[in-house]
């Protein structure tokens, strides 16, 4: 099977030889070399992605990520333990988070959110992208409306007054995207906390909010 990961590192040659790799055509790669593995079990795709993650080159991690995700038919009960470990090992900055938790592994708890519980223990970690990733884990559920109780406002009260400044705008785009849904319930917990949460995470969390509520709340910021 790691003759794929042969032809994966020969393109990625062949992108560096053209000048700057970007993302779009690091999936565009990880899409052909998928093809070659449609056959193939889903444990031996992810003991693929496992050997291209130890890597730690950053498109390897892309197309990582991207075989996972499109693996997402095939969760099992043991997913979340998987993706969990690679959270942890693997993932290094805000881009990898952005990347492993808006996708693969926020599919997996999307269509799991009893599991969501597991995340909040997520916002005590030392590393800022574990932090980042308790919130932003949350967006795919939040989008496609998944019920998850007050969890997302558990997880923004306990990093409410992080350190990181990415794990406090993690947390203020996961309020947006559930302001989008369900105005209400953050528009609350903004009065409620505004005089004591940043005013970065403030302002990502009513930016889709109507003009009037935005407005209104503003004026609270001060």
């Amino acid at each position: 099977m790691y003759e794929v990961e042969t032809e994966i590192c020969q393109q990625l040659e062949g992108l560096k030889e053209k000048g700057v790799i970007r993302t779009g055509d690091v999936r565009k790669v990880a899409a052909t070399e998928y093809k070659k593995l449609k056959n193939r079990s889903t444990e031996d795709v992810f003991e693929l992605c496992e050997h291209l993650l130890d890597k730690g080159d950053w498109a390897l991690k892309v197309i990582a990520f991207e075989f996972a995700h499109r693996r997402k038919a095939h969760y099992g009960p043991g997913t979340f333990d998987r993706f969990e470990s690679w959270l942890f090992k693997y993932v290094r900055d805000w881009g990898d988070c952005d990347d492993f938790c808006t996708h693969a592994f926020g599919d997996l708890l999307a269509m799991n959110p009893q599991l969501a519980k597991r995340v909040s223990r997520w916002t005590g970690c030392n590393q800022f992208w574990v932090r980042r990733a308790s919130a932003v884990i949350l967006i795919p559920s939040i989008r496609k409306d998944v019920q998850l109780g007050d969890i997302p406002f558990e997880i923004a009260s306990d990093l409410l007054h992080d350190s990181h400044h990415l794990v406090l705008k993690g947390y203020g785009w996961m309020l947006k995207e559930l302001g989008r849904k369900h105005p209400d319930p953050v528009i609350d917990f903004l009065r409620r906390n505004v005089s004591k949460m940043p005013r970065v995470s403030f302002r990502y969390a009513l930016e889709k909010l109507d003009s009037s509520q935005k407005d209104s709340l503003m004026k609270l910021d001060g």
